[in-house]
């Protein structure tokens, strides 16, 4: 049995009146990569904005190394060993790319010039750019900076929400190869992805949420070969 570093048990959310989250369970092993798919509106991003806590949950549980996690602020449980690269990059403009990375440390006493070299290894691009400012950047290079400012932090857990979206075929490529190092090096992952093909090539495990329901979970194979899933998310096989 994996060492359990995230469990999430009967979680609600609410907007308003309005049910997002309708009782989810997930867990996430350490050392995994785990992955959530569902079309736009299912609450991926809901659930992993609950989880870092930037939304509270109406009710139920979020375990963090055997913490509950659910009344505490979001910059607590980045101290904690949680990163969160959220959907939409949310660079700082007008700081250079190494000023942004510089400011993903900001739980450590001091940042750490290794891991700020190895970021720089993994994203070359962002070496190369290092003293241009962050809002000149195309959208995949902002996409790169959030993924090594969520890393600067060293995180025991790194959520990505949706860090393909929008981009090139060939940032895609460069992204998915980052993501994979990151996880090589032991940083547990869970990832929101709308390209269902790559995460799930990428992941252990997925989960499939519909309108704030799990309505699927199991290997990554078993979800690549289940014929709900290839209809549904990965184009029916001909």
């Amino acid at each position: 049995m994996r060492d359990m570093l995230l469990e999430v048990k009967d979680l609600h959310v609410n907007y308003g009146a309005i049910a997002a989250i309708k009782g989810i369970d997930l867990h996430v092993a350490r050392g995994e990569v785990v992955t959530i798919l569902g079309a736009n509106g299912a609450g991926k991003t809901t659930t992993l904005r609950t989880i870092s806590g930037l939304l509270k949950a109406a009710s139920g549980s979020i375990v963090f190394e055997g913490r509950e996690l659910s009344k505490l602020q979001a910059h607590e449980i980045v101290a904690l060993g949680m990163s969160h690269s959220p959907e939409g990059r949310r660079v700082f403009s007008t700081l250079s790319v190494e000023e942004n990375l510089m400011m993903g440390a900001y739980t450590l006493k001091k940042y750490d010039q290794a891991t700020l070299n190895w970021i720089y290894e993994i994203l070359p691009r962002l070496k190369e750019r290092r003293k241009q400012l962050a809002g000149t950047l195309s959208g995949g290079e902002q996409q790169m900076l959030a993924i090594g400012r969520a890393i600067m932090s060293k995180p025991k857990l790194l959520i990505l929400d949706e860090p393909s979206l929008g981009l090139a075929p060939v940032l895609v490529k460069v992204i998915f190869k980052a993501i994979k190092a990151i996880a090589k090096s032991g940083v547990t992952v869970l990832l929101v992805e709308q390209n269902a093909k790559a995460a799930l090539k990428l992941a252990d495990r997925g989960y499939v949420l519909e309108l704030g329901k799990i309505t699927h979970t199991g290997s990554s194979e078993e979800l690549l070969n289940s014929e709900v899933i290839q209809e549904a998310y990965l184009g029916k096989k001909k």
